[in-house]
């Protein structure tokens, strides 16, 4: 059985003086408006509705705990990248993404969502400048996997990883499909890894391939 079988939401908050007591492990999940991260956190859970799926883009707009056992828990960010969203809301979310990724000492890594058919855009390039300095791994998923052939995934796989060793190097990529669940063993091996602790969070992992 999946250790993230038995995930129960357990939060949400809007601002950083309500996050939870920092204990355990946290793994944030971060991406794009619409990139698949909550139907990604649905199918690790093994859940229909566990994190919300809109097709409104934007809709998570908080930071959202979902406790795995008595101490882990899967964090869902907030979406970036919705035009739409006022000002004041998008910096307040850029605020909230920002301190949380570089300053929360529970957190060990980030699951990065990216739709395969629109990777590394300049905001997951964004994204990836806040994380990095912090030393802890990031694990891409390719979202949305089964919208191309197997060799258009692939070959976008391989761009992608040649292009995080160049710049960012404690990065490891895979395709992932919630919908086929292409990936879904290798998604739970990584993060299963990174839950077992607990080696060195700074230690550089190898990237993945799918």
């Amino acid at each position: 059985m999946s250790i993230f079988q038995h995930t129960t939401f357990y939060t949400t908050i809007n601002h950083l003086q309500d996050l939870p007591p920092p204990n355990g492990v946290e793994i944030a999940f971060a991406g794009r408006s619409n990139s698949g991260k909550s139907s990604v956190i649905n199918t690790l859970a093994n859940r229909n509705r566990l994190a919300f799926v809109s097709k409104t883009p934007g809709r998570t707009q908080h930071i959202n705990f979902f406790k795995l056992g008595n101490r882990h828990f899967l964090v869902d960010l907030p979406g970036y990248g919705y035009a739409k969203v006022p000002i004041e809301i998008r910096q307040h979310w850029e605020n909230l993404l920002s301190t949380y990724l570089q300053t929360r000492k529970p957190l060990y890594g980030m699951v990065l969502i990216m739709d395969v058919r629109h990777p590394l855009t300049l905001l997951d390039r964004r994204m990836l400048d806040w994380f990095t300095p912090t030393g802890k791994p990031v694990h891409v998923l390719l979202t949305k996997a089964d919208k191309l052939t197997r060799e258009q995934a692939g070959k976008i796989l391989q761009n992608v990883l040649e292009s995080l060793r160049e710049t960012y190097p404690q990065c490891s990529v895979q395709l992932f499909s919630s919908t086929s669940k292409k990936g879904v063993k290798e998604a739970y091996a990584v993060l299963g890894n990174w839950l077992e602790l607990d080696p060195d969070p700074t230690q550089k992992l190898t990237p993945y391939q799918s």
